[in-house]
C-alpha cells in the first residue's frame, strides 16, 4: 500500500520537527549553545558539532518513525532534506546571540530588512522566536523534498 503525498508529508514534518526540538533542547551540549556563534573557528567547529548531532537525531527518528508508520521514503530524498535541513540550521546557528549588534548579519539582516528589527532590539525572546521560525519553515522545506 502507498502513502497519500499529504500524509506521507505530514508524517515526515512531525517526524523532523519532533527531532528538532529533542535535538535542539536535550542534545546540544551548553558548550555548543553558547559557543556556536562566536566569530572564530572555536565557533564554528561548535556550531558544527551541533549541526550534526542534530541531524544524526533527525535522521535517525525519520527512517525509525517511517519505519513504525509503515510510510514508504526513499534514500536520496531523504538526504537532499535532511542536507537541506542542516546547512539551513548551520546558517541560522551561526548567529549565536548576535541579535542585537549594530551591523547585523544573516537571518538578523534578514529580519531588519523584513521590518523585524525594532521587535529584535525591543522584545528579548525575538531573536529566539525568529531562529524557532527560520527552522521551521526550512524543516517543512525538508519534508516536501523527503516526502516527494
Amino acid at each position: 500500500m502507498t502513502t497519500p503525498r499529504a500524509a506521507r508529508f505530514a508524517a515526515v514534518y512531525a517526524l523532523l520537527r519532533a527531532a528538532a526540538d529533542v535535538a535542539d533542547h536535550w542534545i546540544q551540549t551548553d558548550h555548543q549553545a553558547t559557543a556556536k556563534g562566536q566569530a572564530d573557528t572555536a565557533g564554528r567547529r561548535a556550531c558544527a558539532a551541533h549541526v550534526a548531532t542534530y541531524t544524526a537525531v533527525q535522521g535517525a527518528v525519520l527512517v525509525a518513525g517511517a519505519r513504525v508508520l509503515g510510510v514508504r521514503l526513499r534514500p536520496v530524498p531523504v538526504a537532499a532534506a535532511l542536507t537541506l535541513s542542516a546547512a539551513s540550521h548551520y546558517f541560522a546557528d551561526r548567529q549565536g546571540g548576535h541579535w542585537r549588534e549594530s551591523e547585523p548579519r544573516g537571518i538578523v539582516r534578514l529580519a531588519h530588512a523584513t521590518g523585524g528589527g525594532n521587535w529584535l532590539q525591543r522584545d528579548p525572546q525575538a531573536g529566539y522566536l525568529l531562529d524557532q521560525a527560520w527552522h521551521h519553515a526550512f524543516e517543512a522545506a525538508a519534508a516536501l523534498i523527503a516526502s516527494a
